[in-house]
């Protein structure tokens, strides 16, 4: 006997407990340009090997990947966050991820365990709005249906903006290159960075740090990670000379696959702008390091080597036609005590970067209100004091330390927990977003290498997930996460928000995400019911039709 059953696309499908299915969250709309996601769940007595089919007028708009599991080691990095009760576990277990494309349709489905395949459509702009039947049918060897699940989507005639939010969530090339064993910036290596761009712009993120030299960032001091500088530095007879070859095609790829913004990698070191990245040259045919550690801010040489290099850089960023689409970092989060080191690091690079964008990760308003960062982007436990003040274009961040109530992606947490970061954004008129973990493959100060499939180490202090939420699937091709999807879902809920605000106002819509609630929605107070956010995309999108039709 074989039982299945549609489920939400937030529900996570523990190993061996029984799921609890609401359908009240299988009332799904969409607009055009939208994309919406269900899963299906298999429960057998008997093994089976069938093949999964997909059938739907939606046609090539629908993805049907099973749902694999990885083991969480680090539920939080702190215990008492564990006391807000938003955890799926307080002890290491299985949690359900990886997002894989199954090969030839074909799935096992073992006795006595839950199986569960993950459906997603990516509506194009001009779908046909109406009702639309996705029939996920699993079939034995001989190609008898064994069950069919149909969940019906309606298409309601609006469209979705694309997100105005500027989200990045941090590149890591050296990681792509570590974990499939490639040469830097071989040909294999830029096939594998395309597969992890055009994945990361597919879910909204629209910006990219830019190598351009080595970013130091999460590296112990005294130690380095594999070198991945953009730019070629030469020096002869003491002159130095910069090939930008490898910097052009990364930003042509980079807008090949359509990110729109450019995040300049930081020019000093992280936790206190102390000493200059880690940087290499080719010095009189001898290619060696020149920069790193061992050379502080306050050092003549290194200043005297970014008043060259950094108009260099600038002018070619204005030739190439995006200096008004990039930011530049100083180092990331400072705190008070590195204010002095901070402002000097600040100082040495502002008359070469005049007219661009300045920002970075930082949690004290005090250290903000001096002028040393341009646009300040607090963690979202921090930011209250940057929105009282009335910071203009403020961003935010969440990582390691954002587990006590806040939104986050932990593999510990519900997916809701993740998907409620956008009605966050929307209240708050958040300008932009910072992750520091879109493919970080490394244990902490990068000491060692991992494996995120496997990702149980000593070295391994942050929360498990918390690093990564892409893949390093097969032949150099990122493999997505549910925890993407869920983010993307909550991007996707901004751009709506934000879309029907437009058109009516603010405090309408506003009304509309606070109805009902007991408290108004904080960044550590906001819905963890499935239901809500559903509920509230429904309600939204026939909004949107409404108005297109009032036009």
């Amino acid at each position: 006997m074989i039982y299945s059953s549609v489920m939400s696309s937030l529900t996570k499908i523990i190993k061996d407990t029984p799921p609890v299915i609401d359908r009240s969250c299988l009332n799904l709309t969409a607009i055009k340009g939208d994309s919406v996601s269900f899963q299906v769940v298999y429960f057998s007595d008997t093994d089976i090997t069938g093949k999964i089919s997909v059938v739907s007028d939606l046609g090539k708009a629908v993805s049907v990947r099973s749902v694999e599991y990885v083991p969480v080691s680090v539920i939080s990095a702190d215990p008492q966050h564990l006391s807000d009760f938003g955890y799926i576990s307080s002890k290491p277990f299985s949690s359900p991820d990886v997002l894989r494309s199954i090969r030839g349709g074909k799935i096992r489905i073992k006795a006595g365990k839950y199986r569960t395949v993950f459906v997603d459509a990516e509506l194009p702009a001009k779908v046909k709005a109406g009702e639309h039947t996705v029939s996920v049918i699993l079939s034995d060897a001989d190609g008898n249906q064994l069950c069919r699940n149909d969940q019906t989507v309606k298409v309601l005639d609006a469209v979705l903006p694309e997100s105005e939010l500027i989200h990045t969530e941090w590149f890591h090339t050296d990681c792509i290159a570590d974990y499939y064993g490639y040469e830097v910036f071989s040909e294999k290596h830029w096939k594998a960075i395309r597969s992890f761009m055009k994945t990361a712009v597919k879910r909204r993120i629209n910006m990219i740090l830019t190598p351009v030299f080595t970013p130091p960032l999460d590296t112990e001091i005294g130690g380095e990670r594999t070198t991945v500088q953009l730019v070629d530095v030469t020096v002869n007879n003491g002159k130095y000379s910069f090939g930008l070859e490898k910097l052009d095609r990364w930003i042509d790829l980079a807008l090949e696959c359509g990110y729109k913004y450019f995040e300049i990698a930081h020019f000093f070191t992280q936790w206190g702008a102390n000493a200059a990245p880690k940087i290499m040259a080719t010095v009189d045919g001898v290619y060696k390091r020149i920069f790193g550690w061992d050379t502080p801010v306050s050092e003549g040489i290194y200043p005297e080597f970014l008043s060259e290099f950094l108009p260099v850089l600038t002018d070619y960023l204005k030739n190439k036609g995006i200096a008004d689409r990039c930011y530049f970092h100083v180092s990331d989060e400072p705190s008070k005590d590195h204010l002095e080191n901070y402002i000097r690091a600040k100082n040495i690079i502002k008359p070469y970067i005049e007219g661009f964008k300045t920002f970075d990760a930082l949690s004290n308003y005090e250290f903000y209100s001096t002028g040393a960062v341009g646009i300040p982007v607090p963690a979202s436990n921090h930011i209250m004091p940057f929105i009282e003040n009335g910071v203009p274009d403020l961003w935010t961040y969440y990582c390691v330390s954002q587990g006590y109530k806040t939104s986050n992606r932990f593999l510990s947490m519900p997916l809701v927990r993740t998907r409620a970061i956008g009605v966050q954004l929307f209240k708050f008129r958040i300008h932009g977003f910072l992750q520091w973990g879109y493919n970080f493959y490394n244990s902490s100060l990068s000491k060692q290498h991992l494996n995120p499939y496997k990702a149980v180490s000593p070295e391994l202090s942050f929360p498990t997930g918390d690093a990564y939420i892409v893949y390093p699937g097969a032949g150099g091709k990122a493999e997505e996460s549910l925890r993407l999807l869920a983010f993307n879902a909550a991007l996707t809920d901004l751009s709506a928000l934000n879309a029907l605000a437009e058109k009516t106002s603010y405090e309408y819509v506003l009304g509309m995400v606070e109805e009902g609630l007991d408290s108004p929605i904080t960044f550590e107070n906001y819905p963890l019911s499935e239901l809500y956010y559903v509920n509230l995309r429904n309600r939204v999108n026939k909004e949107l039709e409404k108005q297109k039709e009032g036009n």
